[in-house]
């Protein structure tokens, strides 16, 4: 049986911190679904979704294995829609710990066969946030150095 994993998040935008949680996925799965929520009620991205699905789309050009798509629904959902039975997180700290620990048990509630696996962040990416590169970049800082793509 094909083993699907889940990579879910809003990729505001996707970081060379998130690059690296897939690429090590890879090594555990066989097919890498980077996942997209986005929910059309919120109108409050920094990045466009559809240029984060290009650029993401263009980083893994060359990687079959790995696919994006964007939803609008529980990710427990999704998985079962997809035949994913597993979900990854990536946790650069204790605070990321305690927070995807809960929503990692409100899914396995909802989705019984569903797993996360929790990978932790490569040493040189901890202080890696989409929210610290939002920023920066909103006041004209340089933030290319954190992504895996051209702005």
């Amino acid at each position: 049986m094909k083993r699907i994993a889940i990579f879910p998040g809003s990729f505001d935008p996707f970081t060379k911190g998130h690059h690296d949680i897939v690429m090590r996925s890879l090594g555990l799965f066989d097919e890498v679904v980077i996942a997209i929520g986005y929910n059309t009620a919120k109108q409050n991205r920094y990045f466009d979704i559809d240029f984060m699905v290009k650029k993401i789309e263009t980083t893994f050009v060359n990687v079959p294995r790995v696919k994006v798509v964007v939803y609008n629904e529980l990710t427990a959902t999704l998985a079962n829609k997809m035949g994913a039975k597993y979900l990854i997180r990536g946790l650069r700290n204790t605070t990321d710990f305690e927070y995807e620990n809960s929503i990692s048990q409100v899914n396995r509630h909802l989705n019984k066969e569903l797993e996360t696996v929790f990978l932790i962040t490569s040493p040189e990416l901890s202080s890696v946030s989409s929210t610290i590169i939002r920023e920066v970049h909103r006041y004209g800082g340089d933030v290319q150095e954190f992504l895996p793509y051209e702005l």
